[in-house]
Parts: C-alpha cells; structure tokens; sequence
C-alpha cells in the first residue's frame, strides 16, 4: 500500500497581535505599502485588520496585546519579507528613516560573514522586529554579528 501524497505546507499569512490598531494600520500601510483587504471590530473591543498586496492576505492586525513585543517570550521572533532587489530594499530602508522608524542595525547588512542575502532590520511601532530583505546583492555589506545570522539576535 503507497502512502497518498501531501501538498507540502507554505506560509498563508502572518497574524499579529497588536495593541492599538490605528497606529499599527498606519505604520503597515504607510511605511510597507500594504492595503486594508478588510477591518472589523468595534472601537476598542476586539478589533482587527487584514492586510495585504494585490488582493493577497499577507498579514493580520489583532488588537489584543497588553504591551508591547517581548523579544523573551516564546512566540514570532520576527517577521521577514522579501523584496524584489537591494535597492527594493534601499528604497524600504530611506522611507523608513524619513519615518523616524527605528532600526536594529545600520543600513543594509549581510545575513552573515560572506553571504550574499541581506537586508534591513527594524521594529514595528509595538517592538515587532522586522526584515526587509533579499537572496543576493548584500554581497558586499557588513555582517553585524559575528558567528551568527543577522536576523537571530536583533
């Protein structure tokens, strides 16, 4: 008897918890260009936002968290996207600044000593680390952690 075949499973959509949900929509759409797909809720009593591009659910908002993201607790260790290329991600990085968004490490840094993929590191307006990165381009960047990937401990 042959073992039936399973789809092997890929990422549908991320979901956030977040506690106020109009600076998170804000700092989503505007920073990182994602659209409301769909809200719901009533003020202040469990409120939520799915996100995404091109009609395609990326991430949902859930106002539900108490305080902000806690890098020690089990969980989302980060959220990382990918971008079409290094200077997608140059692009990301200078309205990001002109946000005053903050950063985890200085301009685009390689994944580790020699690779070709980086990116950029920050957080969202509730700690939630973030990258914004790509396969190759990245070349020539720092590595900001010795013996370690840039996106483990940020």
């Amino acid at each position: 008897m042959t073992a039936a075949a399973i789809s092997p499973l890929r990422t549908g959509h991320v979901g956030l918890n977040v506690t106020d949900l109009a600076r998170s929509l804000a700092f989503y759409q505007g920073a990182l260009g994602f659209q409301v797909l769909e809200e719901g809720g009533a003020e202040g009593d469990r409120r939520y936002a799915f996100l995404g591009q091109d009609g395609t659910l990326v991430l949902t908002l859930w106002q539900q968290a108490d305080g902000g993201y806690a890098p020690a607790s089990a969980g989302l260790h980060h959220l990382a996207l990918t971008a079409g290329d290094i200077e997608d991600v140059r692009a990301y990085e200078a309205r990001l600044r002109a946000l005053g968004v903050p950063f985890a490490y200085e301009g685009v840094v390689a994944h580790a000593e020699g690779a070709a993929s980086g990116g950029i590191f920050f957080h969202d307006p509730d700690g939630t680390r973030l990258e914004i990165s790509v396969p190759a381009g990245a070349e020539d960047a720092p590595a900001p952690v010795p013996g370690a990937p840039a996106c483990g401990f940020f």
